[in-house]
Parts: structure tokens; C-alpha cells; sequence
């Protein structure tokens, strides 16, 4: 599966951003998706992780409480809805395909999300 992440920009901190991730082929909604990111001088981090029926979403403590992940099986399209942004929120995100193989396999090439003070 490809995948095709969009939605980052410039945001002042406290607004809000929706980031999607378009994949190709027919086999989306056998993929629990993942979003992850890095920031600067950072690791890549976990940030949401949605089930393959849009259930069960989980959440980095950073993020819960402002970050929605969702996803559209019809569209082949997963989404992270960002609300009160911080500054530390500042990083690439990715979305990513967990695999039968026990991993986040396909990954997408990352979008920029900068957050201002």
C-alpha cells in the first residue's frame, strides 16, 4: 500500500489543523493505521493508532484530549484532527499501515506541522 499524508502548515498555538492520509489499493481497511511524528533533534514518536473498523483509537498522553484520529474505509483515508496546538506539537508527521508481519511496514512521506508561539 502507498501512502499519502497532507494537511500540515503554519498554525499559531491553541488553533487547529487536520492532517489525512490517502492510500492506495483495496486493502486499506485491512491495515490498522498509525500517525506518528519528529520533531526537531527528536526520535519519532507514537502519537494514534485506529483499529481497522475505526474503533478503538488510542493516544499518546501528549496528544489525548486534543488529537482525533478517525479514518473513511470508502475514501482509503485516515485523519488526525488537531486541536490546541502547542509549540511542542511542532514536528513532521507520518501516517503509517500496521502490518500481519507485527509492524508499522508502509509509511508515508511525512508533512510539516509548525506551531508558533
Amino acid at each position: 500500500v502507498q501512502l499519502q499524508a497532507s494537511g500540515g502548515g503554519l498554525v499559531q498555538a491553541g488553533g487547529s489543523l487536520r492532517l489525512s492520509c490517502a492510500a492506495s489499493g483495496r486493502t486499506f481497511s485491512s491495515y490498522i493505521m498509525g500517525w506518528f511524528r519528529q520533531g526537531p533533534g527528536k526520535e519519532r514518536e507514537f502519537v494514534a493508532s485506529i483499529n481497522r473498523n475505526g474503533g478503538t483509537p488510542y493516544y499518546a498522553d501528549s496528544v489525548k484530549g486534543r488529537f482525533t484520529i478517525s479514518r473513511d474505509n470508502a475514501k482509503n483515508t485516515v485523519y488526525l484532527q488537531m486541536n490546541s496546538l502547542k509549540p511542542e506539537d511542532t514536528a513532521v508527521y507520518y501516517c503509517a499501515a500496521y502490518t500481519s508481519y507485527g509492524s508499522y511496514d508502509y509509511w508515508g512521506q511525512g508533512t510539516q506541522v509548525t506551531v508558533s508561539s
